[in-house]
């Protein structure tokens, strides 16, 4: 036998690429038959003079050539940086990263089934505890500070976690104002507008409105963005049932068709600059009128945009982590974990809202702290069935032959460390060892290790002379 190496990792097919084209194609009609609505006076000048069909009131169809046109001028990957200057993520092909969530009203409190309304303490706990897990690749706020004025919240948010975090930051902003102010703080931290450009930090996400409508602040921001170069999510949160078709198909189509369409009017701002596709495919559902982000409906919707995505070969926006459950409990870390293995096994990039809770208004510490132990299991598995002569070993099982064991091979001592992922939180210990040490739920374990956490982690601090530059930026802006 030669010695040539294969790895064999698991994925996720969930659709035919005839199947995953005829989506993209119904899209693509939607965009140039039915057309969307546009609010803002710039890019309606933009589409018009790019050729597309600008009626009285802001209805707008893109000629299908254009959106082609625009896929293959946005990058297949982009670069992200942490607060130092390193390199972090590189987000496309299927590779598959994984952040917390923004703007959450309630906290839960560890160890306890209560929560409290967000405060400023939450988004620097957030961001100290996931600058703190190896798993979590990018950071969020996780809350949305009840006690800071609503204008000046996601601004005092974006302090506070470069303060607590070195790791990549997708930003929250409510106006083009205070995601101008984010980015000159962002600036400050490069040493420079172009030094920020060539290693981005911070990722904007930005929302069209569904079915079919891009407001004036959204496209402010996107267009933003690709004038300066900061990378940007487009993602609309279409509701099967309420803003979209109950279908799957239809579901996934008008998100798809709706974030491509912002596509359009941010590469023809600035061709190549650095955009991430996205679609929420949320489900209302029509027993309890709530948003569900876990319906078997929303998993199966959000397989078919990544595979999509995948297709157009463009970086995507997606989920993990998350629950629809109140507390940590057994529906938390099943959802959590299905949701997870899913993002990873299907490639989607940019994966958040790890720790989300409650329909996405309820945010866990403790589950950041287990669904970060569920991801390096899960990674493990990514790296895959490597088949060569070493992992065969062949010549091994001839030597310990019928009469021996493989525990007193050296190729045993050589391998185990490499082949077998152990875990931190999760339990495989006896029973009675089990019983010795306190008979400890697997939530109880994540408690204390979020305790310590808490208690003595200490993030790399900001160097004095940026932390005074942007603390003077923060409490100059008046909105």
């Amino acid at each position: 036998m030669t010695n040539e190496i294969e790895a064999y990792s698991p994925r996720l097919t969930f659709l035919s690429q005839k199947a995953v084209r005829k989506l993209i194609d119904t899209a693509m009609l939607l965009i140039e038959s039915t057309g969307q609505h546009v609010a803002h006076e710039g890019a309606l000048k933009l589409l018009k003079s790019a050729g597309c069909k600008v009626a009285d009131g802001g209805m707008v169809t893109i000629p299908t050539a254009l959106v082609e046109k625009a896929i293959k001028s946005a990058p297949a990957n982009i670069s992200m940086y942490n607060r130092e200057g390193e390199l972090a993520m590189e987000l496309g092909g299927r590779r598959s990263y994984y952040g917390t969530g923004s703007d959450l009203f309630y906290a839960i409190d560890p160890g306890a089934r209560t929560r409290h309304q967000s405060r400023l303490e939450d988004v620097k706990k957030y961001a100290r505890v996931a600058d703190a897990m190896p798993n979590i690749d990018f950071i969020m706020s996780m809350a949305h500070p009840y006690e800071i004025p609503p204008k000046r919240a996601y601004v005092v948010s974006f302090e506070t976690m470069i303060k607590n975090s070195i790791k990549p930051i997708v930003n929250i902003a409510d106006r083009l104002e205070d995601l101008t102010q984010m980015w000159k703080i962002s600036a400050v931290l490069r040493g420079g507008e172009q030094q920020l450009r060539d290693k981005p930090f911070t990722i904007q996400y930005a929302e069209p409105i569904s079915p079919l409508l891009h407001p004036v602040d959204s496209i402010e921001r996107l267009m933003f963005c690709a004038e300066v170069g900061m990378p940007v999510i487009y993602s609309p949160a279409p509701m099967a049932g309420t803003t979209a078709p109950i279908t799957i198909a239809g579901h996934v189509v008008q998100g798809v068709a709706e974030s491509l369409f912002g596509l359009v009017i941010h590469q023809l701002k600035s061709p190549g600059a650095p955009f991430l596709i996205g679609v929420g495919p949320a489900v209302f559902d029509m027993k309890t009128s709530q948003s569900l982000y876990n319906a078997p409906e929303y998993l199966m919707a959000y397989l078919a945009f990544v595979a999509m995505a995948k297709e157009l070969d463009i970086p995507n926006w997606g989920y993990s982590g998350t629950s629809d459950a109140q507390i940590p409990d057994g529906q938390a870390t099943f959802e959590a974990g299905l949701a997870t293995f899913m993002a990873a096994t299907s490639g989607s990039n940019l994966n958040h809202d790890v720790g989300y809770l409650d329909f996405g208004r309820t945010g866990s510490l403790e589950m950041i702290v287990m669904v970060n132990e569920m991801i390096d299991q899960i990674k493990r598995m990514q790296k895959g069935l490597i088949i060569d002569d070493n992992e065969l070993a062949l010549d091994v099982i001839a030597e310990v032959g019928h009469k021996g064991n493989f525990l007193e091979h050296d190729h045993t001592l050589n391998n185990f460390r490499s082949t077998q992922w152990q875990p931190e939180l999760f339990s495989r210990k006896p029973q009675h060892i089990w019983e010795n040490e306190g008979s400890t739920t697997l939530l109880e374990r994540a408690t204390a290790k979020l305790n310590t956490i808490l208690d003595s982690y200490e993030p790399q601090a900001l160097s004095e002379d940026k932390a005074k530059a942007i603390e003077e930026l923060v409490t100059g802006f008046q909105p």
